[in-house]
């Protein structure tokens, strides 16, 4: 495991430990955030501790024509009356995401400085949000990164009424052209929707 400087790299994914950290420090520069997720690598840490790197093998990622929709689900898109919308208001569904409570977490891993850095990735065409609006209020939604290739990086989602950010993710799967939509690491809210692990080397394959 190396520990990151001033010099923008990252060590071989094969120096990966195997619960996928693969470096720890350096900074949340944007030249560093593109560089690691162009290396299937991404920051996950808490708080304002020391910056984590990850790249997990296996990686759990959703292959569009795999999307699974409930019957219930189906009722709810078609009865709620939510509105979607992409990239309408990045800097509210990144803060949304920072503040939802989650299972097993003590603090938040998106922190000011990660804000700030997913902010600019998001002026300068990188990042994107999707929104879920309810009465013309932002109820749901999820922002990731969209690196120019056939992949979107996934980072976080949040809900503030039921099936909200289920409505966001359906709704951008069902209409997206990526080939791959990386998940990062399992959740039980996104197997349910058809996510899978797959090898890290197929996933690099992708990037």
């Amino acid at each position: 495991m190396k520990f990151l400087r001033d010099k923008i790299e990252f060590p071989d994914i094969s120096e990966a430990t195997s619960e996928g950290l693969i470096a720890v420090g350096g900074d949340l520069s944007t030249d560093r955030l593109l560089l690691a997720y162009k290396r299937g690598i991404f920051p996950w840490f808490e708080d304002d501790n020391a910056i984590l790197w990850w790249s997990p093998d296996p990686r759990f990622v959703l292959f569009p024509n795999e999307l699974k929709i409930s019957k219930s689900m189906r009722q709810v898109l078609r009865k709620c009356n939510f509105t979607v919308t992409v990239n309408q208001a990045f800097p509210e569904v990144i803060e949304a995401c920072s503040k939802i409570k989650r299972n097993g977490q003590t603090g938040t891993w998106i922190t000011n400085n990660m804000t700030e850095a997913y902010i600019e990735l998001h002026d300068m065409g990188f990042a994107k949000s999707v929104e879920v609006w309810q009465d013309d209020e932002l109820v749901g939604g999820f922002y990731g990164l969209d690196l120019g290739n056939d992949v979107f990086c996934g980072e976080s989602m949040f809900s503030k009424v039921s099936n909200a950010s289920k409505a966001a993710f359906i709704t951008f799967v069902q209409h997206t052209d990526y080939k791959v939509i990386d998940c990062q690491v399992h959740t039980h809210h996104l197997e349910s929707l058809g996510a899978r692990a797959i090898p890290r080397a197929d996933y690099l394959k992708y990037l």
